[in-house]
């Protein structure tokens, strides 16, 4: 199999854009095709694989060349991005009302059921819960052979994909607009009520503060007990899942950029990328660096202290999708006409307390104890 089935993108993608301190943008190693909508964000294996679902109802791993390693049939469109195990098992959510759990060889380990979608992604305790939501009002806890453990009801569809504190507390949030805390057993120690649906993922501090977006456009922080630090207003719907550095500084999308947050919720700085409202979450790297998908057709690198390093194009479509930054300092791109894009950046994830979507490149979304 040819590695760039649509050459034609490997053409447009060479178009950099040199910026701000005349910085270049960094290589792409290379281009290639999914050959659907994804709107999924990379994992990654512990050899290197790079694990991805897409619209056209498969789990793609994908070899660190680009080249096609296998691929998993689940029943619909894939929404949600995987979660890798640490004996390498792949969790995945599908738009045919399952979770699946996948072996690192491309076939089926179980699939669970439940009553409606599942594009929420799964988190997973150290051991082995996994944790997940469904659009039909659930909320899942599993073992790792797929049996079920306790189930929690919500008023509304869950999309928001949970976080675990470190004390094994999980939050997540739910279109009823509450934003729900769970100890491990299932039982709820606390709920919180905005004044809109919550499609984000929380984001957990250094100090145990959990933070959040709601379509009521508005970024919260609550204490790990619920109780409100602060409440921002944003010039968003607040669809971007933020995350925190080790100063406790917040980063999330907004209309035409994004913007950092400091620990007492005022803003610090604004970045702007473009004219469009940006809704994926950025990645924190090590240097002090921050890395968005920004304006139309492309992905920008900043520094924390507002400066724009570079711009690199990646074609003709919309990048809306998530980014991925694997622990060598590789950034995975999709756009919104199935390429997928590898950037050799040199710069791994920053050591923060929640560096990227998911928290870290297996995506455990798991907080780690100090």
């Amino acid at each position: 199999m040819m590695l760039n089935v649509f050459k034609w993108l490997a053409a447009l993608t060479v178009a950099f854009v040199a910026v701000a301190r005349g910085e270049a943008p960094p290589p792409l190693a290379w281009t290639r095709g999914l050959g659907v909508y994804c709107d999924s964000t990379a994992a990654f294996g512990s050899d290197g694989t790079i694990y991805i679902g897409a619209f056209d109802g498969k789990l793609h791993a994908i070899h660190p060349d680009g080249e096609t390693k296998w691929t998993y049939e689940t029943g619909r469109e894939v929404k949600s991005s995987p979660a890798i195990g640490s004996d390498g098992t792949i969790y995945i959510g599908s738009r045919d009302n399952a979770l699946h759990a996948v072996a690192p060889d491309g076939k089926r380990r179980w699939r669970f059921n439940t009553g409606g979608w599942v594009d929420s992604s799964a988190a997973l305790e150290n051991d082995g819960t996994i944790y997940f939501g469904s659009w039909d009002k659930k909320f899942y806890a599993l073992t790792p052979d797929g049996a079920k453990k306790w189930e929690f009801s919500t008023g509304g569809a869950i999309v928001s994909s949970p976080a675990i504190a470190a004390d094994g507390t999980i939050y997540f949030g739910s279109h009823d607009g509450k934003f729900y805390a769970l100890k491990p057993d299932g039982a709820k120690k606390w709920e919180f009520t905005t004044g809109g649906a919550i499609l984000s993922s929380p984001a957990i501090a250094g100090d145990g503060t959990v933070c959040f977006t709601s379509l009521d456009g508005k970024l919260y922080a609550l204490t790990p007990a619920g109780a409100k630090k602060w409440e921002l207003k944003t010039d968003s719907t607040c669809r971007s899942s933020p995350v925190v550095d080790d100063h406790g500084t917040i980063f999330l999308g907004m209309n035409e950029g994004f913007a950092a947050v400091k620990p007492d919720g005022t803003i610090q700085r604004r970045f702007r990328t473009g004219a469009t409202p940006v809704e994926s979450t950025p990645l924190l790297a090590a240097g002090g660096r921050v890395y968005f998908v920004g304006d139309y057709r492309n992905v920008a690198a900043f520094s924390t202290n507002g400066q724009k390093d570079w711009v690199l194009e990646l074609g003709n479509s919309m990048v809306t999708a998530t980014p991925a930054l694997d622990a060598a300092g590789d950034l995975y791109v999709t756009d919104n006409e199935n390429g997928f894009f590898k950037v050799k950046t040199g710069t791994p994830p920053a050591r923060a307390a929640w560096p990227m979507f998911r928290h870290d490149p297996r995506h455990t979304g798991k907080a780690k104890a100090d």
